[in-house]
C-alpha cells in the first residue's frame, strides 16, 4: 500500500490559505539591490527598467501611483491595478519598512484610487 502524502492526510473540508511569499534575501539582511526586495521578480524588474529606476534609493523617492501612471503611459497599455500594490510594497520596504506581501497593500490602494 502506498504511503499517504501530506496533501492526502489533510482533514476533509479543510481550506488552504494563500501562502506567504517565499522568504528571500530581505528576511536575512537589508536589501541592497532592487532584486533583493520582497515581491520583486523579473516582471517588476523590467517595469523598474522601463521607468528608469536603477536603485533602492531612487525607488524610495517615488510615488506608487505616479509610477503606475508613468508605466501605463510609457508602455502604451493599462496594467493590472495590482501593479500599484507591488509598487506600494516595494517603496515601503525601500523606505525602511519590513517586507510585506504585496496584497497587504490592496485595501490602501483602493482607498487612494477612489479618493477625489
Amino acid at each position: 500500500m502506498p504511503r499517504a502524502t501530506l496533501a492526502s492526510r489533510a482533514a476533509p473540508g479543510a481550506t488552504r490559505r494563500r501562502a506567504a511569499p517565499t522568504p528571500g534575501p530581505t528576511t536575512r539582511r537589508a536589501a541592497r539591490q532592487l532584486a533583493d526586495l520582497a515581491n520583486v521578480g523579473p516582471a517588476t524588474l523590467r517595469d523598474f527598467e522601463v521607468l528608469g529606476i536603477r536603485s533602492i534609493a531612487q525607488l524610495a523617492r517615488r510615488d506608487p501611483l505616479a509610477l503606475y501612471r508613468a508605466l501605463c503611459r510609457k508602455t502604451g497599455q493599462r496594467h493590472d491595478p495590482c501593479v500599484i500594490d507591488v509598487f506600494m510594497a516595494t517603496i515601503a520596504q525601500a523606505r525602511g519598512g519590513a517586507p510585506k506581501p504585496w496584497w497587504t497593500f490592496t485595501a490602501r490602494r483602493k482607498q487612494l484610487v477612489r479618493a477625489p
